[in-house]
């Protein structure tokens, strides 16, 4: 009920702009009709174009991690932490800090309810994801003010999840975006107005197997906005799909999109950085056309059924720095790892960093990058 108390409100606000942009046909945009569920709640999120005379901050932070589940009590209460998830971050919030803090929301903020994935409760192999709604705040707390909640998890208790997640993030200012009900989100902060987007190829998600869509998407929001944040969950999982294969990734008999050529897409549409995840590893980075991209962000904060060995155990914290213009200027990788018993923790080995430069050296071969042993990544000057 928040949520859509709000956005009518937002609606009358902006009546005048609802109605030019409802005055263009979603053919002249380049979208199908029927490539969104609720195309028309994107033309009742009207925003004029951003103020072209107003002088740009010189330079944006944008912190970016992977994965983030708290703690679910579904299917065991056991699967909740000890401290009930109080200390999560306790040991990154120094490093949770910027213009833009993301990161992914893999479950729902919703306390009560039964999936249909587990048909017996007590099932221990069950993996369906419902953080309790104080969990939000904790979140909140530490910083993050953008959520993906374009995933496999976002539809683990159907539309009673989704929504109520949705109202939470709304009641804590937290941006998200990815539902084909709430496809985007724009907001301003200090003079760059961003807009951010997320795919998926789950139920109910903006598709990141329809590339069309998504550059027509991004086109759009470009023209609305100074910065563009596109992110995706998506590629095959586990410690034996590290690289980027450049092609689509069958896993589990379902398609998890070509991530190489939906981000190299969505930068030609307009986009300015690209943040992925899914694969619950660690991918490689690349640059292309000035433009940043990470593959995979890994599991960043998760507790409970979350397989945390070897690769899966460790992820980067990313810290990235774009000039006015979007293009990338040098990202900082602080290094985390997570196990059963100290849970989310720094690492002093920078072993996401080292396996971030490994990869990206066999994947891109000629990317011109330069990995310092601070954890700093940037461009060979020309």
């Amino acid at each position: 009920m928040t949520r859509n108390l709000l956005k009518l409100f937002q609606d009358f606000r902006i009546l005048l702009a609802v109605c030019i942009l409802l005055s263009i046909s979603s053919c002249q945009l380049g979208i199908p009709s029927n490539d969104y569920a609720n195309d028309s709640v994107i033309h009742a999120q009207a925003y004029v174009n951003p103020d072209t005379s107003i002088k740009l901050k010189d330079t944006i932070l944008i912190t970016a991690v992977g994965d983030i589940m708290l703690g679910s009590p579904y299917p065991l209460k056991s699967n909740l932490p000890p401290d009930d998830a109080v200390h999560s971050f306790k040991k990154v919030n120094g490093f949770l800090k910027g213009d833009v803090i993301f990161g992914n929301l893999e479950g729902c903020l919703i306390d009560t309810g039964k999936s249909v994935k587990c048909k017996d409760t007590l099932r221990k192999s069950c993996y369906a994801f419902r953080m309790p709604v104080r969990y939000g705040a904790i979140i909140q707390k530490a910083g993050f003010n953008v959520m993906s909640i374009a995933n496999n998890h976002i539809g683990d208790f159907e539309d009673a999840g989704r929504n109520r997640t949705m109202d939470v993030l709304d009641s804590l200012n937290i941006h998200y975006a990815g539902l084909q009900s709430s496809p985007y989100a724009i907001f301003d902060r200090d003079s760059v107005r961003y807009a951010f987007c997320a795919f998926a190829p789950n139920q109910n998600t903006l598709q990141i197997t329809n590339i069309d869509s998504a550059k027509a998407l991004v086109t759009r929001l470009k023209q609305l906005a100074n910065i563009v944040i596109v992110s995706f969950h998506g590629g095959a999982e586990g410690a034996l799909n590290e690289h980027v294969p450049k092609t689509d990734e069958i896993y589990l008999k379902e398609n998890r999109g070509n991530v190489y050529a939906f981000s190299h897409a969505v930068i030609d549409a307009g986009a300015d950085i690209v943040l992925g995840h899914g694969p619950h590893v660690t991918r490689a980075v690349e640059v292309y056309k000035k433009k940043f991209i990470a593959y995979s962000l890994g599991n960043f904060c998760t507790y409970g059924m979350f397989n945390l060995k070897g690769s899966n155990g460790i992820a980067p914290l990313l810290q990235i720095k774009l000039n006015s213009k979007g293009d990338f200027l040098f990202a900082d990788v602080i290094s985390v790892k997570q196990d059963k018993i100290r849970r989310l923790h720094l690492d002093p080995n920078q072993t996401a960093f080292k396996k971030i430069k490994s990869l990206t050296d066999t994947d891109f071969p000629g990317h011109k990058l330069i990995f310092s042993r601070t954890g700093r990544i940037q461009q060979k000057p020309n």
